[in-house]
């Protein structure tokens, strides 16, 4: 393991003494990506503190900047046995000191297990601040996290909770998506957090898509597009620099047609040129039109755009030719995790990092072997095969993105504040109320909604949250039985068993109303089956797209209801619309096809039934 590489002194007191212009500068306002004007004084600014900075900085500490890292535990001292197996060091704050890294990345339980609450993770990004501070020169850490909304959300309760971004699709208004950018972005500052990996610029075009689905605005671009421009401004232009954060479109050239998971395999995209400029690249268009800060690769193969087959990330045709020349972006371009099997299916480790940046990538985002992606980087540019001018083209875009972003002006935040800026009645109620607007009933041929009174015996099964399976029942439930049913919840799981699918029609028979929340049935064939099985019980059967409302394309049931998440917010929603409460507003924002048969259209695109 290398010993930690030290700074000089006097670069310290040089950055440290322009911060001050800096602070001043970044509170004063965000500065547009532009190239044919006059400098700002900001910009001005912000470009002679730079270029004193790259004129010092060591190579070692250039090429450190360049990666954004996972760390693990919730506390910058915390020691925890992965960063000693991974980085040689026992602390998140000596990962950061001994690699020099220009940022980290947050994930929960399910991966480095960094989030418990709002207040911890404030005193986390702190710590961390603190000792990248404490490295050498006044560069404080990009602190990134996936906090899409609906199914991807890092953060949950008692911060605000979001739906997904299809839902906000549904619900048609730019104002709404603004909305839930500027609240997830003032929060997620309050948190110490500045860069978000979202929106999500995906046009959502194939329903098999085993990774984006709701994740995606629209099947549409030109919806995608709206909603994009909207959520890049409420997360950027909502507030002072200081108080908003860095968003992040993704996953450039376009996902949305995949049928391949990119975390475990390499898609291909078959589109011809015209049709990827037709469908994936408005929303992208749009990111960069709105002044987006940063925008994330996709590790898929796309041979119209780039016959050589490699994924887009290492790709130079479509990073250096497409996103730089035809879109005129100057921003930062991040890429997706080089852990993925989608980047590493073709190339080594080592290799990787070099061809990305030789593409024309400048963040480097979780490369598994921390060590070895530096030193690769190192030694190409020490044989010529990487000129130092190279890295310092992209050092200098993460360094503005930095000043942009007011991350040198005020890297720690007020700890004691995060209670009342983080959750609040205001928040929530503001996201509650949208949410309400997303909800789209696809049919109801039986005329059972809304309920004209509660039922005396609701039962609640399936399944919505697919890490937790029981709380999406459980917390639908609670909400039925607080309008005055007694209800029964049985979550059974993505892949119900015949003995579960049994106890499920015991239970329907001896109920007035069944609330069935369903999830993926493309792929989940026992859940369709337990869909079936409840409709012949002779019950009323309302099924619920939890997810993707593709489900609703499988089987034919009388009364189907999309959601689009299985966030809490989304099933108050839905609850709101089965008793009349609020009536329902979205509209599809894709096609919903007869099962696997994208020909023939179940649900059309801007479907939705109200009353």
């Amino acid at each position: 393991m290398p010993p930690p590489r030290t700074i000089p002194r006097k670069l310290t007191a040089t950055a440290l003494a322009i911060t001050t212009v800096a602070t001043a500068a970044v509170a004063a306002h965000a500065v547009p990506e532009e190239d044919n004007r006059t400098p700002t004084g900001s910009e001005i600014a912000m470009n002679t503190w730079t270029d004193a900075l790259l004129r010092r900085m060591p190579l070692e500490q250039k090429v450190g900047q360049l990666f954004v890292a996972t760390v693990w535990g919730k506390a910058a001292d915390e020691a925890h046995p992965d960063n000693r197996a991974r980085y040689g060091v026992d602390t998140p704050a000596e990962v950061v000191q001994r690699y020099q890294v220009g940022g980290v990345i947050y994930f929960n339980n399910a991966g480095t297990d960094n989030v418990d609450n709002p207040a911890q993770l404030a005193r986390f990004s702190n710590g961390l601040q603190r000792a990248a501070l404490a490295a050498g020169p006044h560069l404080p850490l990009v602190v990134s996290i996936d906090q899409e909304g609906g199914n991807v959300t890092r953060i949950e309760a008692p911060a605000t909770e979001f739906p997904s971004s299809m839902a906000i699709g549904a619900g048609r208004s730019p104002a709404d998506a603004r909305t839930v950018a500027t609240v997830n972005g003032h929060e997620l500052r309050a948190m110490g957090i500045n860069q978000a990996f979202a929106p999500v610029a995906d046009v959502n075009s194939n329903p098999l898509n085993p990774v984006i689905g709701a994740r995606s605005f629209a099947g549409r671009p030109a919806l995608a597009s709206e909603m994009v421009a909207a959520e890049v401004r409420g997360y950027q232009s909502s507030g002072r620099p200081t108080e908003t954060v860095s968003s992040s479109a993704k996953h450039f050239p376009g996902h949305g047609d995949a049928a391949t998971d990119s975390h475990t395999g390499l898609p291909a995209i078959t589109r011809t040129a015209a049709e990827w400029r037709a469908v994936d690249l408005p929303p992208f268009r749009a990111a960069v039109d709105a002044g987006i800060d940063s925008i994330m690769t996709a590790h898929i193969q796309f041979p119209s755009l780039d016959p050589s087959g490699v994924p887009a990330t290492v790709s130079r045709p479509i990073i250096t030719g497409l996103l730089r020349g035809e879109l005129g972006y100057r921003g930062v371009v991040v890429t997706d995790s080089l852990g993925m099997q989608g980047v590493r299916e073709m190339f080594g480790d080592a290799e990787i990092p070099v061809l990305a940046l030789e593409a024309g990538v400048d963040q480097l985002l979780m490369p598994p072997d921390l060590r070895l992606a530096e030193d690769s980087v190192l030694a190409a540019v020490r044989s010529g095969r990487l000129t130092e001018q190279r890295v310092d083209e992209s050092v200098r875009r993460i360094l503005d993105l930095k000043w942009r972003r007011g991350i040198l002006a005020r890297p720690i935040v007020d700890e004691s504040t995060v209670g009342s800026r983080v959750g609040g009645p205001a928040h929530k109620a503001a996201i509650q109320r949208l949410t309400d607007r997303t909800v789209t009933v696809l049919r109801n041929a039986t005329n059972t909604l809304p309920l004209r009174q509660a039922p005396k015996k609701v039962l609640v099964a399936g399944v919505g949250d697919t890490v937790t399976p029981a709380n999406s029942p459980n917390t639908l439930a609670a909400a039925i039985g607080a309008r005055g049913s007694t209800t029964t919840s049985l979550p059974t799981g993505t892949k119900p068993s015949d003995t579960v699918i049994g106890d499920a029609v015991r239970a329907a028979e001896d109920a007035d109303l069944v609330v069935l929340l369903t999830n993926n049935l493309s792929a989940n064939t026992a859940q369709r089956s337990l869909l079936t099985a409840l409709l012949g019980t002779g019950t009323p059967v309302v099924a619920v797209a939890s997810q993707v409302p593709y489900d609703a394309g499988f089987v034919d049931a009388p009364t189907w209801v999309a959601t689009y998440s299985w966030r809490g917010v989304s099933l108050e929603s839905l609850t709101r619309v089965l008793f009349g409460e609020v009536a329902p507003r979205g509209k599809l924002p894709v096609d919903v096809p007869v099962g696997a048969n994208p020909a023939a259209i179940r649900y059309p695109f801007d479907h939705g039934i109200t009353w």
